[in-house]
C-alpha cells in the first residue's frame, strides 16, 4: 500500500512533477472520476487512457463533490480509500483529489496533452471540451462500451434478498 500512497499527491506537488515529465518530452494524459468502488469498466477506461500517452494522472472526486453527482448515500467509500484503489493500478502514475464539480480548473493548472473520457461521452458531450480546445488539449474517448455501472451494482446489492 505504501507504493500506492506515494502516487497520491497534492496539486502543487503534481504540477512540479508534471513539469519535469514535460521537460523530458513525455505526453501527459489526464482522466477523472468518482471511482466509488472499482470495477472492470474503470480499469479498462484507465488502461485506455494510459495508452494515449506516457504519464497517466487521475483526478478523483473528493467526498463533497460525489454526492451532488451521484446522489444520496454516495460515496460509499471515502476519498482516501478511492484514491488509493486507483493509485494501486499499474497504469496510473499519479492521483490527485479535487473538490470542484468539474475538472476545468485542473485542466487549466496541469495542462495535460490529452484529456481522456469514458465511452459514456462523445467528443460533443465532454463537459470540458471548450476549455480543452482553448488550451490545445486533445480529448480522447477511451475504454470499453459503457455497460458497467457503479450505480447499477449498488442498486443490485440493495435489491438482493438478505438472509
Amino acid at each position: 500500500m505504501r507504493e500506492a500512497a506515494s502516487k497520491v499527491v497534492a496539486r502543487d506537488v503534481l504540477q512540479r512533477k508534471l513539469a519535469e515529465h514535460k521537460r523530458r518530452g513525455e505526453r501527459i494524459v489526464f482522466a477523472n472520476g468518482c471511482f466509488d468502488t472499482l470495477h472492470v469498466g474503470h480499469v479498462r477506461y484507465l488502461e485506455g487512457a494510459r495508452r494515449e500517452g506516457d504519464v497517466l494522472v487521475v483526478g478523483v472526486n473528493a467526498d463533497g463533490s460525489v454526492g451532488p453527482l451521484k446522489g444520496p448515500g454516495r460515496p460509499v467509500l471515502g476519498e482516501v480509500a478511492r484514491a488509493l484503489l486507483v493509485a494501486a493500478l499499474r497504469c496510473v502514475d499519479y492521483v490527485v483529489l479535487f473538490s470542484e464539480s468539474n475538472v476545468e480548473a485542473l485542466l487549466e493548472e496541469l495542462r495535460p496533452d490529452v484529456h481522456a473520457k469514458g465511452t459514456d461521452y462523445t467528443a460533443e458531450t465532454v463537459p470540458e471540451r471548450a476549455i480543452a480546445a482553448r488550451l490545445g488539449i486533445r480529448v480522447a474517448i477511451v475504454g470499453d462500451p459503457k455497460d458497467h455501472s457503479t450505480r447499477a451494482f449498488f442498486d443490485f446489492l440493495r435489491q438482493a434478498p438478505h438472509e
